[in-house]
């Protein structure tokens, strides 16, 4: 597995979106099947942007002033996503709301990641070079185990406040 911080982010990102799809083909479906998918996706959520708020983008934030606004809007979307995220938590899957609570998210953050991909990773990839790039993935993969798994948890409220005071 490649340590280089936009592969790994890339692979969180194809991950999510399969558990999107698994749940889009799943409306129609059990309660508990949709109950079950959307506890994966707030933990894969939740672990992903834990490890971009706490590594990615404060470096890159750092070391690439330029990229400020594309940092500040990021911490704002991933602010969007964590409050739907901390809803969907609490929600029973038979809620009227549910699913169209998880279509929001889903939108949300599929705009997020096409944004990501298509405007600043590659702005990032050309200005860092490899090795910063692989320094900054091996961070995130060394914090992964510890990052938090609900978006409740007491570190994923914290990076929630944090992101947007930052």
């Amino acid at each position: 597995m490649s340590t280089d911080a936009i592969v790994v982010l890339k692979e969180d990102h194809k991950e999510i979106r399969r558990l999107f799809r698994a749940f889009q083909d799943a409306q129609d479906g059990p309660a508990s099947r949709r109950q079950k998918l959307v506890g994966q996706i707030l933990e894969a959520l939740t672990v992903h942007t834990y490890l971009e708020n706490e590594v990615m983008y404060p470096e890159v934030r750092k070391l690439l002033p330029d990229l400020e606004d594309d940092i500040l809007e990021s911490y704002e979307e991933h602010h969007v996503a964590d409050l739907l995220c901390a809803e969907l938590a609490v929600m029973d899957a038979d809620d009227d709301h549910f699913n169209a609570k998880t279509t929001v998210l889903i939108e949300n953050v599929e705009h997020h990641v096409e944004e990501e991909e298509q405007e600043w990773f590659p702005k990032v990839r050309e200005a860092l070079g490899r090795k910063q790039l692989q320094e900054i993935g091996e961070r995130m993969i060394a914090l992964r185990a510890d990052a938090p798994r609900s978006p409740t948890a007491p570190k994923a409220i914290k990076k929630a406040l944090d992101a947007v005071t930052a």
